[in-house]
């Protein structure tokens, strides 16, 4: 069965298929090749039955199709037909037009090869099954063995009538094998002529890693609007409820904990909004305008709750957008932490911009008891860190005086 699979098998048939598609794009490189030829051989004109002709034009048209394949957009063309057909797996095969000049004579290769296979073996596919035909017809028809084709073949003596059964099926199997070699032939060839180059590899790994830093970004803005505003909604809601459970309830504290998780609420679905947009269209967050910055910064600490106090020396308006958007999330992100760790303890946060850095520096009591490690925690000073080296700061955090701090400098 495995020899029946290799000559008619869907891959075999696919393959088939291929080459007939060469064949057929050879065909008007054939038409001009004879146009050149056939003056120059008498052999007639362009549909002339002279094999000189017809080797001539197909010796002509190769060049030809060598040379179209130089254009960029030929190796996009080949690749999407080898795909579907060759049965070579898609991962092989470079993506996009061809640029350099090895990448372009690798096309020009390819595509001489498959045009020039596919060109024999679609002649010999519209020619050779009609001749088989009729020669396996012959023991079936006296006028096929009166006619030339029996005569010539030495086919219409009584001895031979039924030789020609096995003949034409030995031809129907050769052409079938000669269009299984073929196609073989392609599919080794096809990763080596069309597989990337070292200029397309290059061109992937930047793509990848672009795609990752667009994927870190994303995550690190949702981790800092999302995961701030549920610790800071948590530790307001059960402040509250500490207080409503109590003797003596204190109604205003209630109330400044339910307006702090209002605001907080309402500003992290503008926030989730542009992340959001950001995932959908690059183009529609920043028509929407860029995230928030420090101007928010005293609506993100109301929303904290009473205990953090807010201290800003010198004049933040100068500093830049970037820097502005990039401190918030830092802002934010020691405040979750401190909401996660300090035990609902007071937040000392100062900013100062009275040097040529911005120095951002949070204090907060550190836990009587170690924090639990979450399973997929651990994002936080990571991002932190991330967001000032991109703007060429430095992060300090840990233990200092029986307080955390967060210290981070980053150039204005």
């Amino acid at each position: 069965m495995r020899p029946v699979a290799a000559l008619f098998g869907q891959r075999a048939r696919l393959r088939w298929l291929h080459l007939i598609l060469g064949g057929a794009l050879f065909m008007p490189f054939w038409m001009v090749g004879s146009l050149v030829v056939a003056p120059l051989l008498d052999g007639g004109g362009i549909f002339t039955g002279s094999l000189g002709v017809q080797l001539g034009a197909y010796a002509a048209g190769l060049p030809l199709a060598a040379v179209t394949a130089l254009f960029p957009l030929a190796r996009p063309m080949s690749v999407a037909a080898a795909r579907a057909l060759c049965g070579v797996p898609a991962d092989r095969f470079a993506d996009g037009p061809a640029r350099g000049r090895t990448a372009k004579a690798r096309t020009a290769g390819w595509f001489s090869l498959h045009l020039g296979c596919g060109a024999l073996v679609s002649g010999a596919t519209l020619a050779l099954p009609p001749f088989a035909v009729s020669v396996m017809a012959l023991p079936f028809s006296p006028a096929l063995r009166e006619s030339e084709l029996g005569r010539l073949w030495g086919l219409d003596r009584p001895g031979w009538i039924w030789a020609g059964l096995p003949a034409g099926l030995l031809m129907l199997l050769a052409l079938a094998a000669v269009a299984a070699a073929a196609g073989a032939l392609l599919a080794r060839q096809a990763p080596r002529l069309l597989g990337p180059s070292p200029a397309d590899r290059l061109a992937a790994a930047e793509r990848r890693a672009a795609e990752a830093e667009s994927r870190n970004r994303l995550a690190r803005e949702l981790h800092d609007s999302v995961g701030h505003a549920l610790s800071a909604v948590t530790l307001q809601a059960g402040a509250a409820r500490r207080v409503l459970d109590g003797d003596g309830a204190d109604l205003e504290f209630v109330r400044e904990a339910l307006t702090a998780i209002e605001e907080t609420t309402r500003r992290t679905v503008g926030e989730l909004d542009w992340v959001l947009g950001l995932l959908r269209d690059e183009g529609q967050a920043a028509a929407a305008g860029p995230g928030p910055g420090l101007d928010a910064l005293e609506a993100l600490v109301r929303g904290a709750g009473p205990r953090v106090a807010l201290t800003v020396a010198g004049d933040l308006d100068p500093v830049s957008e970037a820097l502005s958007r990039e401190a918030y999330r830092i802002v934010q992100e020691g405040l979750t932490n401190a909401a996660r760790h300090a035990g609902g303890g007071p937040v000392a946060v100062r900013l100062d911009a009275r040097t040529e850095e911005l120095e951002i520096t949070m204090e907060n009591p550190l836990p009587e008891r170690p924090p639990v490690a979450r399973p997929h925690g651990g994002r936080g000073l990571r991002g932190v860190g991330e967001r000032a080296r991109l703007l060429g700061g430095t992060v300090e955090a840990g233990p200092v005086d029986g307080v955390w701090r967060l210290a981070v400098r980053i150039p204005r």
